[in-house]
């Protein structure tokens, strides 16, 4: 008793608490309630999922209540810990003096209130755990019944035993469509059917005619929008299309309607004619993706197949989509009479058999697609990801439609039916995608005016991923996902994800996206104002203006991204340690990048190279400066090339820079004239080339130097300060033919290098006869080499002689 009345007060304050905080003491109460029935329910294996599922509702509901509770004063405990944290440390024992007494009363007074405000908050947080619990056991109870259904093994449909229970299961459940009446009430009822037969007739015939003459309608309209347009043919098609589904469902609404007003169905009945609709909508849907995947004009259709294999997969998904449709009508018949597994697997096997055929000969023509038209480096064809997608595809498709019907003639109907069915419905909404996007290519290509070829660009390709990811729960849900799986991961998506102690949700990064876009368009409208209006009107230079149109872009994406991580109250002081372990492994391995970007803001605030100015780098390279950013800078060359120069090169080496402050430069030429020539006749008529010039400064004056004798000639050089060192090529080029011109007037001659050339004998170039004396020294020369041969000098040989 005593435990009784501890939880009896445990409560109270628990609900006092939370009471306080907005939710009630009822609520609370109906809680408690819930969490022992949902424990009960688990525990109870005789509890059906569909009361689970009821169950798992509320705690979903009371779970979203506990985690708004949460949040409640909270900006009331940031501020208190705030005040609390500005009182500093509280003394401790090792600590001399005291802590002042006031202090100590208001740190008192603020952990207080902190209690009391956290105590809800710690309460609610416990709520939330528990029922974040329940609903995981109710999750996971779920998944095992679900798993042990999948799993479950009923008779097998080959055995002939079972074909007559099947059948009569069948036939009862035919009965069941209409209704029986006595003949008093058969009278009636022909009454009330003379009545309304106008109303049916008229509802019967409109619904034929929709039914059966409406795609031809539809085809008719798309070959006159064909014939009178072109521009967006493709967009029209397409909407236009969309009329095969819409008018012949209509049709078969109007003949629902009719058979409804007839009187004559029976409750089963009833309730079948309401989702014969929907199986004609599944019917209808299925056709036109094949048609669109399929189409007979080549250029329309969306898997390049041969004109006969498209052909054959338009026929075989109609065929597929019949059988379908009949086997999903039947099975609705049994279902809604009560019949049990066995039933409908003997029933659906011929069915699952035809639709297993129909999915291996689709699997073996999507494994014969080939739309490849890149090409790899040495020429091959490159295997492109649609084309790696659609193969894999038909091989799913080949293995699904051998192994379905094993499995059910095994008596596994439920492994069949979570793996046939779904492959089909996996095909056809990935099907229903490329046609999406394809629509959406063409609409982007009226809009840009690409027409057809924008289909190959950028956008169509994010439309597409796009929709795959907007498909992704229609596919979880086919392939056997739960609705409540979905909407958990939807709850846990909006929660957020945790970084440190801060939870970023999507409201979270929806702010902070919002809040840096508007910075950033805010400065690049600010960099656009400064860079047309404000800074040309100054008495900045070019490079200065663009300095400063690069400063305000920093300083305004760095303003941006602390406004919305401020704003998105993402909290990173808890990742400062985290931030600083990078850092360091990012300054080693991105040293050379950080070197540059340094070296770039210095090169934009010092400003020794700007841009439009012609400079030489210590590598040799040459040419004008055309962009400074803040990894490097792009210099074009003179003959039309650009060179990319990391910035820290031009910050840490030599850099001639020809025009910075002024484009004044000066031209030296050098000229030799032959020997002979008048040296002051020759100084005097270099000096009035050069002084007539118009590009050269009076001030300094041109000069004329005589420099040496060279070997050749007689050098000068002249030197000419330009008042624009850029026009130094024109000028030596106009400075060169003025100085041919003169010197050929003058008769002075340019000299070209010369050589004499002494030969020894020349005798022998011309064929003379030697003399005795000559073939005497001959024969002298060659006995001594002879001699020297031997190892013995010509004056031994003499010497021996002569002894």
């Amino acid at each position: 008793m005593r435990c009784v009345g501890v939880f009896v007060c445990v409560f109270m304050v628990w609900a006092g608490l939370l009471s306080a905080q907005g939710i009630s003491d009822a609520e609370m109460e109906r809680w408690q309630a819930l969490t022992q029935r949902v424990e009960a329910a688990v525990d109870d294996e005789d509890t059906t999922s569909e009361t689970l599922d009821a169950l798992r509702l509320e705690l979903v509901s009371y779970r979203e209540q506990f985690d708004e509770a949460k949040d409640v004063n909270a900006t009331r405990i940031a501020s208190l810990r705030e005040q609390i944290a500005q009182l500093g440390d509280p003394p401790t024992e090792e600590d001399a003096a005291p802590e002042a007494e006031e202090v100590a009363q208001k740190r008192s007074e603020l952990e207080e209130q902190l209690a009391t405000l956290l105590a809800p908050v710690q309460v609610t947080e416990s709520a939330y755990t528990s029922a974040d619990g329940l609903i995981e056991e109710i999750d996971a109870e779920l998944r095992d019944r679900q798993t042990e259904a999948l799993f479950e093994v009923v008779g097998s449909p080959l055995n002939p035993v079972h074909w007559a229970t099947g059948l009569e299961a069948l036939k009862n459940a035919f009965s069941g469509l209409w209704v029986h009446v006595t003949p008093d009430e058969a009278e009636q009822r022909a009454k009330t059917l003379q009545r309304k037969l106008p109303v049916i007739l008229l509802s019967v015939i409109i619904g034929l005619v929709l039914l059966f003459r409406g795609r031809r309608w539809s085809k008719r309209f798309i070959q006159q929008v064909r014939n009178s347009t072109s521009r967006g043919l493709s967009i029209w098609q397409f909407v236009i299309s969309l009329m095969r589904i819409v008018v012949p469902f209509f049709g078969l609404s109007l003949l629902t309607y009719a058979a409804h007003q007839t009187g004559y169905l029976g409750d089963l009945g009833e309730q079948l004619i309401v989702v014969i609709p929907t199986w004609g909508a599944v019917m209808l849907g299925f056709r036109w993706v094949s048609e669109q995947a399929f189409a007979r004009e080549e250029e329309v259709a969306l898997i390049k197949l041969q004109k006969s294999e498209r052909a054959e997969a338009r026929f075989l998904i109609g065929g597929i989509t019949l059988f379908l449709v009949i086997g999903g009508i039947l099975q609705q018949i049994i279902i809604l009479d009560g019949g049990d597994n066995l039933t409908r697997s003997v029933v659906s096997f011929p069915f699952n058999l035809v639709i297993a055929y129909g999915l291996f000969r689709i699997g073996r023509l999507l494994r014969q697609y080939n739309n490849d038209t890149a090409v790899d480096e040495e020429g091959s064809p490159r295997a492109s990801t649609i084309n790696r997608l659609v193969r894999s595809l038909g091989l799913a498709s080949i293995v699904v439609a051998i192994a379905a019907p094993l499995l059910q003639a095994a008596g596994y109907y439920n492994a069949s039916s979570a793996l046939l069915f779904p492959t089909i419905l996996t095909l056809i909404v990935l099907g229903l995608v490329l046609a999406l996007q394809r629509f959406g290519a063409d609409v982007y290509g009226a809009i840009t005016g690409q027409g057809a070829q924008a289909r190959e660009a950028l956008v169509p390709i994010l439309i597409g991923m796009a929709l795959l990811l907007m498909v992704l729960p229609v596919l979880a849900l086919v392939w056997g996902a739960r609705v409540s799986d979905l909407t958990e991961i939807w709850a846990a998506f909006k929660r957020g994800f945790a970084v440190g102690d801060s939870r970023i949700s999507p409201t979270d990064f929806i702010t902070f996206a919002a809040i840096f876009t508007v910075g950033y368009l805010a400065t690049r409208l600010t960099q656009g104002v400064l860079k047309t209006n404000v800074l040309p009107k100054t008495g900045i230079d070019k490079g200065g203006q663009n300095a400063v149109v690069s400063g305000v872009g920093y300083v305004g994406i760095f303003l941006a991204a602390l406004a919305a991580i401020t704003g998105a109250g993402i909290d990173l002081s808890s990742l400062a340690i985290v931030a600083g372990a990078l850092s360091v492994g990012i300054g080693f391995g991105l040293q050379n990048i950080v070197s540059n970007f340094v070296s770039g803001i210095i090169l934009l605030i010092e400003r020794p190279i700007s841009e439009g100015d012609w400079i030489e780098v210590s590598n040799g390279q040459m040419g004008y400066v055309r962009d400074i950013s803040v990894r490097s800078t792009r210099i074009e060359t003179f003959d039309r090339t650009d060179v990319i120069v990391p910035n820290a090169d031009l910050v840490s080496g030599t850099v001639t820079n020809y025009t910075r402050g002024n484009t004044l430069g000066r031209l030296i030429v050098q000229v030799g004239v032959a020997y002979g020539s008048d040296t002051r006749k020759v100084e005097k008529i270099l000096q009035e080339i050069a002084n007539a010039h118009p590009m050269a400064l009076a001030n300094p004056a041109p000069s004329v130097l005589f420099l040496n004798f060279g070997a050749s000639s007689l050098d000068f050089e002249i030197r000419i300060f330009l008042r624009d060192v850029n026009w130094i090529m024109v000028v030596k080029n106009d400075v060169n033919h003025e100085i041919a011109k003169r010197f050929m007037e003058e008769g002075i001659e340019i000299p070209f290098a010369q050589q004499d050339v002494w030969l020894r004998n020349p005798e022998a170039l011309r064929g003379e006869p030697k003399t005795n004396q000559e073939n005497n020294t001959t024969k002298a020369s060659e006995a001594a080499l002879q001699d020297a041969a031997k190892g013995a000098t010509p004056d031994d040989s003499e010497g021996e002689g002569d002894r």
